[in-house]
């Protein structure tokens, strides 16, 4: 049986290694958890993961050492729980052919939920509703307000596993559909494709955001583009905060020209007493929109149980030689998150 290894910063991250999920891996071989890996050396380190067969990570887990890219040692595979990859794994890891692999498609359902939800409340401005009736008020002016999914010109930025279960969940509202991603081959059907980023704008009334952060996204929802959307356009972001000009954008809701629904800022935070705290054009869900069914005096889980389902089913795969599935190549490495 493989040697399993989990190597956390501080403690280990509950919603990844819960009871259930521990048991199910010491099915497949023993594991061992190794906290306050923030405080060892690299060489430690090292020498913990190279006297392993398989490397698991997930939120809250220890950068991996840049020796373990040419040298390491019995590792043989590094299975990542959840998404992010950059924070732990360097790209000279990736290249050197060790397999590596994500969670993949797992939290594209409850992602894509998410910015559905997003997108509905702030077309209905339920926000302000709530606020409104707060004040003993009743209705709204109607000419500032609404909007509705049917014939809504809603572009779509990024079309990876996020954004096509969105634009799956959306199609039955018969809304007009527009990408923007140079690296989609293939859209899904009913989707006309965006040349750029300003013809992507030029032509939708609200705009979703799917695409990764990296280089070529970070800052790329500019000041001129938002420019572009109508009075009252809508910008929904269940993606990073970063890949949008937050002052931009915060200026724009400010005066009150464009409406936003928001899991994700940047940083993903908002100051007490900061003025958007009090704006009824615009929803704030502090990046907590895809969470699950709430579990009583517990903490309502981050992690989407397919997570966990795909992780044990790489590791089975691994195990009797069969291909993996989201292995990580140099590419997608650098277009993700």
């Amino acid at each position: 049986m493989p040697k399993l290894l989990h190597i956390a910063n501080g403690s280990p991250d509950t919603n990844v290694w819960t009871p259930a999920f521990r048991a199910a891996l010491a099915e497949i071989g023993p594991l061992t958890i190794v906290e306050q890996g923030e405080a060892m050396d690299d060489a430690t380190r090292a020498t913990l993961i190279q006297g392993t067969d398989i490397l698991l990570l997930g939120w809250a887990a220890a950068p991996i050492p840049a020796v373990i890219a040419t040298n390491p040692g019995a590792l043989r595979y590094v299975c990542n729980v959840t998404g992010e990859m950059k924070r732990w794994v360097l790209p000279e890891l990736v290249e050197s052919g060790l397999p590596v692999t994500n969670w993949g498609d797992a939290p594209a359902g409850v992602v894509a939920e998410g910015a559905m939800t997003l997108l509905l409340a702030v077309l209905k401005d339920l926000h302000q509703q709530v606020q409104n009736i707060r004040r003993d008020g009743w209705g709204l002016d109607a000419s500032r307000t609404g909007g509705t999914l049917d014939g809504l010109r809603v572009g779509v930025y990024g079309c990876g596993v996020i954004g096509r279960a969105f634009i799956e969940l959306i199609r039955p509202f018969r809304p007009v559909l527009r990408v923007f991603d140079p690296y989609a081959k293939e859209l899904p059907e009913g989707c006309a494709r965006a040349a750029s980023l300003a013809e992507l704008f030029d032509n939708s009334q609200a705009i979703v955001i799917h695409a990764g952060l990296n280089d070529e996204t970070r800052g790329s929802v500019t000041a001129d583009l938002l420019r572009r959307l109508p009075h009252y356009g809508v910008v929904i972001n269940t993606a990073r905060g970063a890949i949008v000009d937050q002052e931009a954008l915060f200026a724009e809701l400010a005066s009150g020209r464009l409406r936003a629904g928001l899991d994700v800022l940047e940083p993903d935070s908002l100051p007490a007493g900061h003025p958007a705290r009090s704006w009824e054009n615009c929803v704030f869900t502090s990046h907590q929109i895809s969470r699950l069914w709430p579990s009583g005096d517990q903490p309502p889980s981050l992690l989407p149980p397919s997570a966990h389902r795909i992780c044990l089913d790489n590791l089975r795969r691994f195990a009797a030689g069969e291909p993996l599935r989201f292995r990580v190549d140099p590419v997608a490495y650098r277009r993700q998150t």
